[in-house]
Formats: structure tokens, C-alpha cells, sequence
């Protein structure tokens, strides 16, 4: 396998950047991506909380269980 092909390498990649993190529920977070683990469980600094599309809410910083995500896109 070459180097940067794995899902863990892209997310490693974007650790420090704004990211957007959709969830099972449809709420949708944007943030700066400081964490993650091997289960994809996610903190994000600086987030803001989207719901239909419409910002919800900021809620700073946010722990995001891996098992509720199903897409995580850089911005």
C-alpha cells in the first residue's frame, strides 16, 4: 500500500484544518478537526452545529462518537 492511501492517512491529513462531519441524524458539524482515534470517534475545536442546512448552533468544542458518522469532508 502506498503511502497517504489509507482512510486514517487522509484524516491525518486534514487533523488542524476545517472539516464537515455529517452524522446518521442529518446535524451536520464544521470545525477544526484536533482528534480522532481509530474508531473515527472525533473532537472538533471551534464548531458550529448545522441542522437542515441552517446553522443550529456554535458549540465550541465537540466530541463526535465515530459509530453516528457517516461522511468527514475538508472544507
Amino acid at each position: 500500500m502506498e503511502e497517504g492511501s489509507r482512510p486514517l492517512d487522509a484524516l491525518n491529513a486534514a487533523r488542524n484544518k476545517i472539516v464537515m462531519v455529517e452524522l446518521k441524524n442529518n446535524h451536520r458539524f464544521v470545525g477544526k478537526l484536533r482528534a480522532f482515534d481509530i474508531h473515527i470517534n472525533t473532537v472538533l475545536e471551534d464548531a458550529s452545529e448545522y441542522e437542515n442546512g441552517e446553522l443550529k448552533r456554535k458549540v465550541g468544542t465537540v466530541f463526535i462518537r465515530g459509530d453516528t458518522i457517516t461522511i468527514i469532508s475538508p472544507e
